[in-house]
């Protein structure tokens, strides 16, 4: 999945919801979940998400989401293999943005 996200140093949870097409609850649960995801809470308690943590996210939203894992799953991948996880994940995920570049050049011709 490609998400695009301007380039920001912190993104709050409305426009990280709105950028994975999920509800505003669900990430707040992938919060409580995932150990991976820890974002900065302001004065008022509003997160606010740093640019690791939508990589984090990325990666679970592909583990549950497109790969069909459990909750507990993709937290024993996550805890089993990090590095391969990752790295594969990192690999997918650049070969989206190239798909999705292509793809707006092929709709501009």
């Amino acid at each position: 999945m490609f998400i695009d996200l301007p380039e920001k140093r912190y993104y709050k949870i409305g426009e990280v919801a709105k950028a994975f097409n999920v509800n505003t609850s669900l990430v707040r649960f992938w919060e409580k979940e995932f150990v991976i995801i820890k974002p900065k809470k302001n004065a008022k308690g509003n997160r606010l998400f740093t640019p690791e943590d939508i990589k984090n996210l990325k990666l679970i939203y592909n583990l549950v989401k497109e790969r069909g894992f459990t909750l507990e799953g993709a937290k024993q991948k996550l805890k089993k293999n990090p590095e391969e996880t990752i790295n594969t994940h990192e690999i997918i995920s650049r070969l989206e943005a190239v798909k999705a570049a292509l793809q707006n050049i092929k709709n501009q011709l």
